[in-house]
């Protein structure tokens, strides 16, 4: 199996297009120890000809284009491309706004939680992928579904909140079961697996036992600290107020995993005011220390 990290970032990339924080301002000053990424996907295969993606990120079309395994084959005729399906694992922007790239007649099957499908179907703008090429499917939080040949997925429901642009109180975050999926992916021909939970605001017992002895999780590594945003002058909000844990801490996730035995473990979705960006910063020291990875865009796993 083939894992291609396409983008490694949280939503508006990094550098962020408005944002003057101390990383982004090193990352276009050209700073070495610092590199831009495009906001978080996924590309699967088994067997590196047909794909599916995990989220369709707003940079998805510079992502293909960085990516030679995902263009078109000459010898597949003039309307071709190797992505047989693409995977939502909520409704997020920044994970759903690069599915109007893939508007232009490419045949493939959209799999979300209902409600993702539903919102989806409720926006006109969505109207552009032809259902005659493009169809949706409701993915069910019990047993697997195979989406290519020979590779299976299981998602399962994690600790999360809705959309930002679905909350109808800015000042309630609202947990909604089923809204943020964790997807695990097999791959049927020799048992290869791995764990991909790009949004999590904490890890319960029934994510803990589900990632329990996984070889691969690709976590969420939104903040480094839950009040960064708010010390840095970028945000009133904490990362638990906008769905995710951080990765420091007593509570953070490299302590709530530190005991489920897990093979490799690698952060992605990493937001631009994540202090791990630095590749020599004292957390990114402390992360790797721990036996953790920080994914990075074109990063290419095989199992």
């Amino acid at each position: 199996m083939i894992i291609k990290v396409l983008g490694s970032a949280a939503g508006g990339g990094f550098p962020q297009v408005n944002c003057n924080c101390r990383n982004c301002t090193h990352v276009r000053a050209g700073c070495p120890d610092y590199s831009a990424r495009t906001q978080s996907s996924l590309a699967v295969s088994s067997n590196g000809q047909q794909w599916v993606l995990f989220n369709a990120s707003p940079d998805l079309r510079q992502q293909l284009q960085a990516t030679p395994e995902l263009a078109p084959r000459p010898a597949d005729g003039a309307r071709s491309s190797p992505i047989s399906a693409v995977v939502l694992t909520n409704g997020d922007v920044d994970h759903i706004a690069g599915l109007l790239s893939l508007r232009e007649g490419v045949r493939f099957t959209l799999y979300a939680a209902p409600r993702v499908l539903s919102v989806l179907a409720a926006n006109s703008i969505f109207r552009v992928l032809d259902p005659a090429y493009v169809e949706r499917s409701g993915l069910p939080l019990a047993g697997a579904t195979e989406v290519l040949p020979g590779l299976r997925i299981e998602a399962f429901a994690v600790p999360g909140k809705t959309a930002l642009y679905l909350e109808e109180d800015e000042g309630h975050a609202t947990v909604e079961s089923g809204d943020t999926l964790g997807i695990t992916v097999r791959e049927t021909a020799t048992g290869a697996l791995f764990s991909y939970v790009p949004g999590c605001a904490h890890v319960d017992a029934a994510l803990a036992a589900r990632l329990r002895g996984a070889p691969l999780v690709l976590f969420d590594g939104t903040f480094y600290t839950d009040h960064e945003m708010i010390e840095q002058g970028l945000s009133h909000k904490s990362g638990r107020r906008m769905g995710h844990l951080a990765i420091s801490g007593p509570q953070g996730s490299m302590t709530a995993l530190a005991q489920l035995g897990i093979g490799r473990r690698v952060f992605i979705h990493i937001n631009n005011s994540n202090p791990i960006l630095g590749a020599n910063s004292p957390e990114r020291a402390a992360v790797e220390s721990a036996g953790w990875e920080v994914g990075f865009d074109g990063m290419e796993i095989r199992l």
